[in-house]
């Protein structure tokens, strides 16, 4: 089963829900508010797929860190410290399936439907 971790107001995760409902897929939700994500789980996702590709330097979060905390970003351990303790810093919707491999970040119809169908 896949595993999609967000945070459930955000409206690219809302759009995804609704896009995998449609399609009768079933997935689990895992929300970053209530649980979380540990160093672990990041790590291995960060043995899949580029850190530039996983943090979110475009949103709120990112741009409300201080400089120091920035600046941690530019290193893999210091990314994780900061997407351990503000999960919204990560790109989201992340999909994952039941082996631990990512398999989509955001929502896009067209890759949904080609790597879910």
């Amino acid at each position: 089963m896949i595993t999609m971790y967000g945070i459930p107001n955000c409206d690219t995760v809302k759009k995804s829900r609704n896009w995998l409902k449609q399609q009768g897929i079933e997935y689990s939700f895992h929300d970053y508010k209530k649980y979380g994500i540990s160093r672990q789980k990041l790590t291995g996702w960060l043995k899949q797929i580029p850190l530039e590709t996983l943090l979110n330097k475009k949103g709120m979060t990112f741009r409300n860190l201080n400089d120091a905390e920035k600046a941690k970003t530019g290193d893999i351990d210091g990314a994780i410290d900061i997407m351990v303790s503000q999960p919204s810093i990560i790109k989201r919707p992340l999909l994952e399936d039941e082996k631990g491999r990512v398999i989509l970040i955001g929502f896009d119809e067209e890759k949904y439907a080609n790597a879910l169908k």
